[in-house]
């Protein structure tokens, strides 16, 4: 049976579209084991169906380090507490991004040999499979070490989650030549070739990073979120240009008749909200961090993803590849 801890109170939607979202997703899977963690008065619907902790604070949106600590009582705490001392597969949350990564990093700890974890998630490519972009938000700043370490582990992500046998890995950066990028990918680019890292292509420009021809993409924290934002924004208003571009005349609205299905396939490939959440790689259980802005599909997707990974078990897998190559050293 697959345990995974809940957080219900991080949403900026409420609590509401978590119990609708776990009501469902124990409807659709048998073998799972929910634990919520909440204010009791705000998941009343789930009584009877979950195991309910009941927690009285609530973890703030621009919560920092000190905050973390001190906020003991919340229901973010302790969910992950729940995954470290109770038992649990993995835990969930679309609560405060800086929060939830900083108290899973203090309280689950990182995998042996790591130096930082990383946020990771696959994006929707022109070809059939996704790319596995990391990190995407963890990091404000990382060494070329770093990124070496992230290509490690998105490798192993991209064979266990998508199936990859042979990932292709790139760099992001702002030319595909070798001496282009910054000083910390110009040197991981080197130790990445000179280690004669499997699978290494070299760089990849942003434009051409969902074209489908890199399984994985390795950038610091700070560039992938900037890349995510752009990602989501331009989506966003692709979305809304035809809309706009439907509508001018009968003409067009007939076209779009002729066009919907095609349409609706390339909105739900390009929605966010099917993807469910991101996974924090490289600590040791499987966390996943659900969009702010969830709603009760896209908290169930997010639960879905920590339910996938941890059938996968994903965490352990790094935990053997990673082991593995420090003693064939």
């Amino acid at each position: 049976m697959i345990k995974i801890a809940v957080d219900a109170m991080g949403s900026d939607n409420g609590p509401s579209i978590v119990v609708e979202a776990v009501k469902q997703f124990l409807n659709d899977y048998k073998d799972v084991e929910l634990t919520v963690y909440g204010r009791k008065d705000d998941l009343k619907d789930l009584e009877g169906i979950v195991k309910i902790v009941d927690c009285p604070d609530i973890m703030g949106m621009e919560d920092g380090a000190l905050q973390i600590m001190r906020k003991k009582e919340t229901s973010m705490i302790k969910a992950i507490e729940g995954a470290k001392n109770d038992n649990l597969d993995g835990v969930v949350s679309a609560g405060s991004t800086g929060a939830f990564l900083t108290a899973s990093t203090i309280y689950l700890k990182l995998i042996e040999g790591l130096q930082r974890a990383a946020l990771v998630s696959p994006f929707p490519t022109s070809g059939e499979k996704s790319v596995i972009i990391l990190d995407i938000g963890a990091n404000n700043e990382n060494t070329a070490e770093h990124l070496v370490q992230f290509a490690k582990m998105g490798k192993i992500f991209s064979k266990v989650y998508n199936n990859v046998q042979e990932p292709r890995v790139y760099l992001l950066s702002n030319g595909a030549e070798e001496k282009k990028g910054s000083p910390v990918v110009k040197e991981a680019h080197q130790l990445l070739k000179n280690s004669n890292f499997e699978g290494f292509k070299g760089n990849v420009e942003a434009r051409y990073v969902l074209d489908g021809k890199a399984d994985v993409v390795v950038c610091g924290g700070f560039e992938g979120n900037v890349f995510l934002k752009g990602a989501e924004g331009t989506a966003k208003l692709v979305t809304g240009m035809l809309k706009q571009a439907f509508k001018k005349n009968i003409f067009t609205k007939i076209g779009y008749l002729f066009a919907k299905s095609g349409i609706n396939e390339m909105k739900n490939k390009m929605d966010y909200k099917s993807y469910g959440g991101a996974m924090l790689l490289g600590v040791n259980k499987v966390v996943v961090k659900g969009h702010g802005s969830s709603d009760a599909r896209s908290f169930y997707n997010a639960i879905r993803v920590t339910y996938e990974l941890i059938k996968k078990d994903m965490v352990n897998k790094i935990k053997e590849e990673l082991k593995n190559e420090r003693t064939s050293k």
